[in-house]
């Protein structure tokens, strides 16, 4: 057997199969690229599902972590340290908002942002209480926690974990008639990705954002935005509701918030929203520890230079502009995003999602599939033309072979 058949028999044997991860055991990486235990490089065309927008072993992220790790790494949120009250005040100010609640994962900060809702719906709003509503999407990906799951209609993440969490309304995503008909007066917030990433990189009909703001300014709604993969540069702009000039109730981010070195989630909102919150009433021991604010402070450092975002967008321009062409080829029947960040639909004939992110994998490409015959592709910003180009070849021998 081989070093990776090894590494891969070995985690089968005594890991839960709670994901099919293509083949490849990743050693080490800097950049764009993933070496393995064989010594095979690989363009990282994934990125993390967003969270290495910034690229793996980014010099001034792992410096400030290096740095931060030889002071203090973890106090509980028991005491006070010198890292977390800029940490909340930069990352309010780079949002736009008032004040942060920190967690840890994407899940952990969508669970936050039902709770806050919830509690702001009741003390504010006067909801009779256990009678809140939130209205989410149709095809949505906020985790899988139990709560989460129960407005998922995705049945590999929902099947078998019931009884489900009440107090969710499910409508199809862009269809502003239906969200509008599903608020009442107990509804307290609409949660939505400005991009569905999971369910295929699905941007809405333009003007759906705008729309989805004014309603819910209208009908004393908070409309929260989950940013998790879309924020923090992905689309070509900090956050991705930017495109449509709109600020949101709330933001939640997570993953490029951690810059692929540690977990750091938060949400971000106004001091009307979270200023409800009292001790005890909500908490995480990891949830802005040092090591953390001293990486996430970085990453907001980095953003404010624009230089991400530029690459986003042109190199972005690039991508979709290549893309384009293969549509109506007889491989390709449709592709969708914004920014460094692409579904791509493949004609079934061709193969699975599955069965051409393997065959890119044998060209040096890594991609994730997702719903059938669709590919999700999401370099780290980082990624220079040169080397983008090169990945689009090795799709285009892909779906010409």
């Amino acid at each position: 057997m081989t070093t990776t058949e090894r590494s891969i028999a070995a985690a089968e044997a005594h890991s839960a199969h709670n994901y099919h991860p293509l083949p490849v055991v990743v050693a080490s990486a800097e950049g764009a690229w993933m070496t393995d235990v064989e010594g095979r490089r690989y363009l990282d065309m994934l990125a993390g599902y967003s969270a290495l927008n910034f690229g793996h072993g980014n010099r001034r992220l792992i410096d400030a972590a290096k740095a931060q790790l030889e002071r203090v790494t973890l106090t509980s949120r028991a005491f006070h340290h010198e890292r977390f009250a800029d940490f909340c005040t930069q990352l309010a100010e780079l949002c736009g908002m008032e004040m942060v609640l920190p967690m840890n994962t994407g899940a952990e900060a969508v669970e936050t942002a039902v709770k806050t809702a919830r509690k702001w719906g009741y003390q504010v709003k006067g909801v009779p209480d256990g009678q809140a509503k939130i209205v989410v999407a149709r095809n949505n990906f906020h985790g899988r926690t139990t709560t989460i799951v129960s407005f998922s209609t995705d049945p590999e993440a929902r099947a078998d974990f019931g009884p489900y969490t009440p107090g969710f309304e499910i409508v199809p995503y862009g269809d502003l008639t239906a969200l509008e008909a599903a608020l009442t007066d107990n509804t307290v917030a609409v949660m939505l990705e400005p991009i569905q990433g999971e369910a295929g990189v699905l941007v809405p009909p333009p003007g759906y954002f705008t729309a989805v703001r004014e309603l819910t300014r209208q009908r004393n709604v908070l409309f929260i935005a989950d940013e998790i993969q879309s924020g923090l540069g992905r689309t070509g702009k900090t956050f991705a509701c930017e495109h449509e000039e709109v600020v949101p109730d709330m933001y939640i981010l997570g993953k490029a918030l951690g810059g692929g070195v540690v977990p750091v989630s938060a949400v971000v909102s106004s001091r009307d929203v979270l200023g409800l919150y009292r001790p005890g009433e909500h908490g995480s021991t990891f949830g802005g520890n040092p090591l953390a604010c001293a990486v996430a402070l970085e990453v907001i450092a980095m953003l404010r230079t624009g230089e991400y975002q530029q690459r986003a967008t042109e190199l972005g321009e690039h991508l979709h502009a290549e893309l384009g062409l293969l549509v109506g080829g007889g491989a390709v029947e449709a592709v969708r995003g914004r920014g460094l960040w692409a579904g791509v639909d493949i004609d079934p004939s061709h193969g699975t999602g599955r069965q051409i992110s393997e065959k890119l994998m044998d060209q040096g490409v890594l991609v994730k599939d997702t719903h059938g015959s669709t590919i999700r592709i999401a370099p780290p910003l980082v990624i220079s033309k040169e080397d983008l180009d090169w990945g689009l070849d090795r799709l285009r021998a892909v779906l010409q072979g």
